[in-house]
């Protein structure tokens, strides 16, 4: 039976219609679905605005700060080596008799005040750049997991280089990780200047984005600095544009110098690497269980690095990296997933707001061993409060199981969705006179249908003020079981496995390529076939 119904001009809207109308607007949806966007209109990109969520109350910060001011003026730092000595004691800082280096609380001030900020990190592709200022925030991998997580076999394995190679071209193609820092070890190769200067080759190959890296001691500096500048045309070009930053564990907590790892700091420093100043003491074992005094040491620790920096380089670019880690206390274990560890991120987020300092942190390091339903809500968790806190560089945000022990290839897949998500949030409401949509109830009220579907703002809406998944599942019941069940797992293993055989970057030229494996020979150990050549 077909059902007529009177139109104000006098003609008949017939069910024929209105389905032909159903049809034509869910057309004009797939349109405009399918045409690409500016990057100034998309619903979610690089470097939005957070910083509404604040866990610490503005006289709380004021308090860590003068304890933190203290611990570094009474307490200090041991195990400085003797360059460090040198570079402290010129601007400032003693060297007491215990042999602690001890920081005058004028001399950090002083150094915060004159520190680099607002700078850039760079891509090789330009389009990667990322402004580290205010509260900008982006998402990117991290970790030095040991294992590679298969999920089709559901059982760990022993990272290699290929998989080091493969992680960044995943993530060269995925829009919502905006960095990537090298995530595993290759345990196939066990000679440090080997794995050192591999894993940077094998990230800088497989990504056009921002890469960081570390390096085991300040000789293996040498050899990835050459590298860099033949890949970016000159040691000039480098320096004007770095695309590789050092993840740099200064410290031993507590309040100790790493004597490897300053040397290697040094290195960089000369060599024109940005440095992440990374202190990652784990409360209740290497930091204070107190929430509040885990942020207090990591402040310290990561200040006094800061001085360092600037002691060797003034405006040299730092990233403020307090990366405070949880312990279960049943245990002793680490617990990167839980609560506990999303409040000390975004407290971490406030404190280098705190200083206007661009700030690094770590979330999204699930507990669990698998991308199951405890790593999507551990993931989520401290994803979203790292970015609702405005943290600049949120680093371990993707891939990483097993409190960064595994990393897992199709997770990367699933968290570029879970992380288009938490970006959303980051973004907010904007409350503008249009948004309000006055006018637009109105006419659809009394004029119009009495819903908004093919609506001119809802079709005008709809790619920028909405993020879609790539691979969550919103189909109805009826649709999901007509396609077979499919769960998000099986639909990342299946992009996986289209990227991997399709998907090799070809940002640096072969030629370049050629000049290197001429260069260093042997040492490189990726082979061509790996690369799809």
């Amino acid at each position: 039976m077909s059902v007529a119904l009177e139109m104000k001009d006098g003609s008949q809207d017939t069910a024929t219609d209105r389905a032909s109308r159903r049809s034509g607007g869910r057309e004009a949806r797939r349109a405009m679905r399918a045409a690409p966007l500016a990057d100034d209109v998309r619903p979610i990109r690089p470097g939005l605005e957070g910083g509404r969520y604040k866990p610490l109350m503005e006289q709380d910060l004021g308090r860590i700060n003068e304890a933190v001011l203290t611990l570094l003026e009474t307490v200090g730092f041991a195990n400085a080596i003797p360059s460090c000595i040198e570079a402290l004691t010129r601007v400032g800082a003693t060297h007491s008799p215990d042999g602690r280096i001890r920081f005058p609380r004028a001399l950090v001030l002083d150094t915060i005040k004159n520190a680099a900020r607002n700078f850039t990190l760079h891509g090789q592709d330009p389009r990667h750049d990322m402004v580290i200022q205010g509260k900008r925030v982006h998402y990117g991998t991290a970790g030095a997991a040991v294992h590679l997580v298969d999920v089709e076999k559901r059982e760990y394995r022993e990272s290699l280089l290929q998989d080091i190679y493969d992680a960044a071209r995943i993530v060269d193609g995925l829009d919502n990780i905006h960095f990537f820092q090298r995530p595993m070890v290759p345990r196939d190769i066990p000679d440090p200047l080997d794995m050192d200067f591999n894993t940077l080759y094998a990230c800088v190959m497989g990504t056009s984005k921002h890469v960081g890296t570390s390096f085991t001691v300040r000789e293996n500096v040498a050899p990835a600095l050459e590298m860099l500048y033949a890949i970016a045309g000159g040691e000039e070009n480098f320096r004007a544009r770095p695309f590789v930053s050092n993840s740099n564990c200064f410290v031993v907590p507590p309040m100790k110098f790493a004597e490897d790892a300053c040397g290697v700091l040094e290195a960089c420093v000369d060599g024109g690497i940005p440095i992440l100043l990374l202190s990652a003491g784990q409360a209740g074992a290497t930091a204070p269980a107190a929430i509040a005094g885990a942020v207090v040491q990591a402040v310290a620790e990561v200040l006094a690095g800061l001085v360092y920096v600037n002691a060797l380089k003034p405006g040299h670019p730092a990233i403020f990296g307090t990366w405070p880690f949880v312990s279960d206390l049943r245990t002793g274990a680490m617990s990167g997933g839980s609560a506990e560890q999303a409040l000390l991120t975004a407290a971490c987020a406030q404190m280098a707001q705190f200083y206007d300092l661009p700030g690094g942190s770590a979330a999204g390091m699930a507990d669990s061993k698998l991308p199951d339903i405890q790593s999507g809500y551990e993931k989520g968790i401290t994803n979203v409060m790292a970015g609702l806190a405005g943290l600049n560089l949120v680093y371990e945000s993707a891939g990483m199981h097993a409190s960064l022990l595994g990393f897992c290839l199709e997770s990367l897949i699933i968290d570029n969705d879970m992380l288009g998500h938490c970006q959303r949030c980051v973004r907010g409401i904007e409350v503008t006179d249009a948004a309000l949509s006055i006018d637009t109830i109105a006419e659809v009220c009394l004029n119009g249908p009495g819903h908004y579907l093919g609506n001119e703002q809802t079709l005008r809406l709809m790619q920028t003020e909405y993020f879609y998944p790539a691979v969550g599942d919103r189909f109805s019941p009826k649709e999901w079981n007509e396609k077979g069940r499919p769960d998000i797992l099986s639909r990342a293993i299946a992009e996986k496995k289209r990227i991997l055989a399709d998907r090799f970057p070809r940002h640096v030229a072969k030629s370049i390529d050629d000049r290197l494996r001429v260069r260093f020979g042997e040492m490189v150990k990726l082979p061509r076939s790996g690369m799809g050549y």
